[in-house]
């Protein structure tokens, strides 16, 4: 018999919310339906790296939280379209989302959204402490639609602390608040970036002042980034195709105390944050394309994989992640390795 479809009820730090949840033996996925964010990633009775509610006023229904969709595009609208109510970040986190099917270890979950004509599918799959997430996007207009698609999750307190580090396979970069027609210049390579024109380190945030967004791009097939909290012997990770997103874009906040409040490991098809007119009329940065083409009435599929694992004493952070018949290999900056295993095919 197939099971009943059903939207559960669970407190979320402010509210009780609809969500669609699914479990493995090893770990548990909550995506919240107010808006499609994967609020809960965690592996069973352990902490989520996820607790990040966001900048906006929590009592907002429809509102993006955690790891959420940044479609149709990355950053504020243009003057134009902000007027014409069109969302920073896109209207994927800005409708909500409904449930089409449902076990209790894979999800279907969509979205329309009614201003930029485009309908999103995701089906989520949880095996081990590995959940796969598929995404398909869907032109609904009856033109051509230059968009962009971009995952954004954020991990917060108290898997983030002064200790966390964050480590990916980036390579060269640049600064979101260097001067446009070419903020490429100065560049920078990974973990580099510049605060008032000083080097700071990306993998670790302590009490430095907030850098503006830093994106990469990742020259390897695949992509990967990873945060290690050796406080809690924990590190969650993504891994993604470059053909898909080639872009990798890292931000970090401190409260007002200086301590540590989020950081962002966000990947996607857009490495500048810019309304469309700029990306177009700019064109590329370091010979990736700054936007995507969706057909009149086409589909385009994406795939990423986020996984956790428990991590041993003393951890150096991460060298390199391997991903083969469902297994994860993680390499430490050092002589060990973490196997997981049970995972989707990617």
């Amino acid at each position: 018999m197939r099971p009943a479809i059903l939207a559960l009820f669970i407190p979320i730090a402010f509210a009780q919310r609809p969500v669609t949840e699914i479990r493995s033996t090893a770990a548990q996925a909550v995506f919240d339906l107010g808006g499609g964010s994967l609020v809960t990633f965690k592996l069973n009775g352990g902490l989520n790296p996820l607790a990040w509610l966001g900048p906006d006023d929590k009592n907002v229904t429809l509102r993006p939280m955690a790891h959420f969709l940044c479609l149709d595009r990355w950053g504020q609208p243009s003057p134009g379209e902000l007027a014409a109510g069109v969302p920073y970040h896109g209207e994927a986190t800005r409708v909500a989302w409904k449930i089409d099917a449902a076990t209790p270890n894979e999800t279907t979950m969509s979205a329309s959204l009614p201003v930029a004509g485009l309908d999103v599918r995701r089906r989520a799959k949880l095996g081990g402490a590995i959940l796969r997430v598929e995404e398909t996007v869907t032109n609904r207009n009856k033109m051509g639609k230059v968009y962009n698609m971009v995952q954004h999750p954020t991990i917060g307190p108290p898997f983030l602390d002064e200790r966390t580090l964050v480590d990916a396979n980036a390579s060269h970069g640049f600064m979101q608040s260097s001067p446009m027609p070419r903020p490429e210049e100065p560049a920078v390579y990974w973990p580099q970036a510049l605060e008032r024109n000083q080097p700071v380190n990306m993998r670790m945030l302590t009490n430095d002042p907030m850098p503006n967004v830093v994106s990469y791009v990742v020259d390897e097939p695949i992509g990967w980034t990873t945060a290690s909290s050796p406080t809690n012997n924990l590190v969650l990770g993504y891994i993604w195709r470059t053909s898909e997103y080639p872009w990798f874009n890292a931000w970090r906040h401190v409260d007002d105390a200086k301590k540590p409040l989020a950081r962002g490991l966000e990947f996607g098809t857009t490495g500048l944050h810019q309304p469309f007119g700029v990306l177009l009329e700019k064109g590329t940065i370091f010979g990736r394309k700054l936007v995507t083409y969706l057909d009149a009435g086409a589909s385009t599929t994406r795939t990423y994989l986020a996984f956790l694992a428990t991590t041993p004493t003393n951890w150096q952070g991460v060298q390199s992640i391997a991903y083969k018949d469902g297994v994860v290999t993680i390499a430490e900056r050092g002589a060990r390795t973490i196997e997981i295993r049970g995972g989707p095919a990617f």
